[in-house]
This record gives structure tokens, sequence and C-alpha cells, in this order.
């Protein structure tokens, strides 16, 4: 069997989606299409919209047939480390095939790039610290060094987002000499922090989430833009769970959580660096909401998306010597979900995987763990009860396999 490996988030599973997982299955004409999920926080850092139960339902019943969780560790993470640590999964769940997105849509210049890169490393990594002493941010520094770099061969922008992440997927596999190979596929119409839904029917996750939370979680407005096993899961967790996630549900812990220590003691938080936890506690005493709190702290030098990672790691208490520890590889693949055909590739790899395979919490311990558990129940925390109570119920007691037809209009 033929196994194609996606890197997702399905934040929620949209159109667009549709499009990438269909045509990455006809690309290497795959059997088996096997999904890492980030869990509850994602590479943004952001909460996600539902959770990840609800996610992976919508990945099954949209034509997945593996779906496994991304730790914690690699989640909300700068591109290079998410990209290492799905890459390293779907690599140990033996995938033929990985593929992205990406606003090139060939292959050759991105390997290209991977192999130019390298030898030219000691030129680009400082022209990289001449950028950043100059202000800028790690993503932006990194486009200027490589076009201040003399490249010839196929171009590839490396100022573009999905570019930027399929440059890190590819390097990630190609590095550690493994034996999946990359694939992409070109990104079609909606732009990557595109927020006005479009007249087509390709619209991006910024946009559907900016729309639904507008009409006030009504779902509605956005039956356009996604399949209809999404709006149906979407309708059913707001009925299940009262509500979707975002970041203002977590402000009040948040703000909780700056203000009961000292700037000093943020200090150990993971990513804190340069003095930034002083600008961090002097906003969270002055702001009523995080849409307030990150315009007082965003400078030039970090990126929206850093210091939104940031306060998840202050949110969940993930300290710098916690995360150095975890960093290495993924230490188990926890299974959320599978069809009747991903069960029976699971079967014919189970007794091989390289990494324990976890597909009920309660039956898993080991410390490599904890920071998963930990922003679970963080996560369930931005709801009211009964419903955070039932979340984290879900969290450890229900089993991971769920099997669904896929839904069509």
């Amino acid at each position: 069997m033929k196994a194609l490996g996606l890197v997702v988030e399905y934040n929620p599973f949209h159109n667009g989606h549709a499009f990438h997982l269909e045509k990455s299955k006809e690309t290497i004409d795959a059997d088996i299409v096997i999904a890492i999920m980030s869990g509850p926080f994602l590479q943004r850092g952001e909460p996600s919209l539902l959770s990840k139960w609800a996610r992976a339902e919508m990945a099954l019943a949209a034509g997945v047939d593996l779906v496994f969780e991304l730790p914690y560790a690699f989640a909300p993470q700068k591109a290079e480390i998410f990209a290492r640590g799905a890459i390293m999964a779907l690599e140990a769940l033996e995938c033929d095939s990985f593929c992205f997105g990406s606003e090139n849509g060939r292959i050759q210049p991105f390997i290209e790039t991977y192999h130019f890169l390298q030898k030219e490393k000691e030129q680009y990594d400082a022209l990289v610290k001449k950028y950043m002493k100059e202000g800028n941010s790690y993503p932006r520094a990194a486009s200027f060094a490589f076009s201040g770099l003399d490249h010839a061969g196929d171009s590839l922008d490396l100022s573009k987002p999905n570019n930027i992440l399929g440059m890190e997927y590819v390097k990630a596999a190609l590095s550690k000499g493994f034996q999946i190979k990359p694939t992409t596929i070109k990104r079609v119409q909606a732009g990557y922090h595109d927020e006005a839904l479009p007249e087509n029917s390709i619209a991006s996750a910024t946009a559907i989430r900016k729309s639904i939370f507008e009409s006030e979680t009504n779902v509605d407005n956005i039956s356009g833009y996604v399949p209809l096993s999404t709006l149906l899961v979407l309708t059913d967790y707001i009925k299940s769970y009262g509500r979707l996630h975002n970041w203002e549900l977590y402000w009040p812990l948040l703000k909780y959580k700056i203000l009961s220590v000292t700037a000093v003691d943020l200090r150990q938080i993971y990513e804190m660096e340069e003095g930034i936890e002083y600008r961090i506690h002097e906003a969270a005493l002055q702001s009523s909401t995080f849409a307030g709190f990150m315009a007082s702290i965003k400078t030039k030098r970090y990126t929206w998306t850093r210091l939104q990672r940031m306060c998840v790691h202050i949110l969940t208490n993930t300290t710098k010597e916690e995360m150095h520890l975890l960093q290495g590889e993924p230490a188990y693949i926890r299974l959320l979900g599978m069809t009747s055909d991903g069960r029976e590739y699971l079967r014919s790899k189970k007794k091989h995987l390289p990494i324990p395979l976890v597909s009920r919490l309660s039956s898993f311990d080991s410390p490599e763990i904890v920071p998963d558990i930990r922003a679970a129940r963080i996560y369930a925390m931005g709801l009211s009860e009964p419903y955070q109570s039932k979340l984290m119920k879900r969290e450890f007691e229900a089993p991971a396999i769920i099997e669904k037809k896929p839904v069509t209009r």
C-alpha cells in the first residue's frame, strides 16, 4: 500500500484543504493518506478553533485514513522545528511520500535550494545574523540572506509563507537521509493571510475563522467555502461545547499567569529572550484584551506569530529547560482517528514502528507526554462548565478510533 503523508492543522478543514488532499493523492497515486496534525495549540501560536478530536473527524470524513497528533514540543514552534517533528513522524510511519502546498508548485526548486544552502551555509548564516542585528525578524532576515546570495538554477521565493514552510519540510527529509520523498502542489487562489471571503469557493482558513467570529459563531455564512462534513462538525461542536475557541477566551488565564510572577521569572519560559519579558509584563498590566496586549508588545524584531507562541508557552508554563529535553525527535506517536483502511495499514506496520504508538492516553505513562497533557487541560479551561470537564474527560477516556465515511454534498 502506497502511503502519502500530510502535515496539517485543518483549522478548520476547508475547500482548499480538500483540493490539496485530492491533488496530493493523485500526484503519488496513494492508497493510504496519513495526516500529522497539530494538537490544541497551533504552529502560529493560536488555540485551535475546535478540538483536535473534532478536526480529526473533519479529516476522516474528507478522506484521510489515519490522523496522528504532532506532540506539543513540535507544534507551536517556528517552521524549522515544526517541520522536523512532523516529517520525523511521517518517516516513522513509513510513508512513501509527503506533499505540501506551495506558492512555487514544483519540487525541484526546493531540492536545488536545499543543496545550494548547504553548500553556502557559512555565508548564509552570516547574512542572517547581519540582517537580524539590523532589527529584522528571523523570517525576514532569512529571506534577505537568501536573496543576497549569488545562486543559479530554479529560483525559489523564500519570502512566501508556504514556500518557507515547504523548504523546511524538504530540509527535514533530505538532511536526515529519510526514505520519504518530498512532493509539492501549487497553492490555488486564496492567499495564506487573506482575511476576506472571496467570490470563488476557496478561502483561507484565516478568512473563514474571521467570518465565523464576526457572525457570533454562525457557520452558515461559510457554507460555500467548506465541505458539508466540516459544517456538520462545527455545528455539532458548538452544540456540544457551547462555543468555538480563540485567544480572547484564554486572555484572563494568560494575564493571571503573567502577573502572578515577576518579569525575571518569565525569563525561564521557552522562547523568552532579550528582555522582552519586561515588555510583556508591563503590557499585561495595561491591557484588557488579548488583541490590545498583542498590539502593545509587537515590535519589528518579533513577528506576531512568534509573540503568540511565547504566549502559548507562558499559558502552558513550558520552560526552556523542559523544551530542551524534548526536541530531539518525537518520543511517541498519538493516534487520534482512523478509517478501516487506516486500521489495516496500521496493523501491518504496528510491530515495526521505531517509537511507541499511543491510542489511549490512560494506557501510556511517560514523562515525554506531560506537556501534551498540560496543553490539553489548559485548552479545555477556555470553556465554561460543564463543557470544560467534558473536554478534559474526552482527552483521557475516549478511544482514539473514529471511523467515518466521506461526506458529500
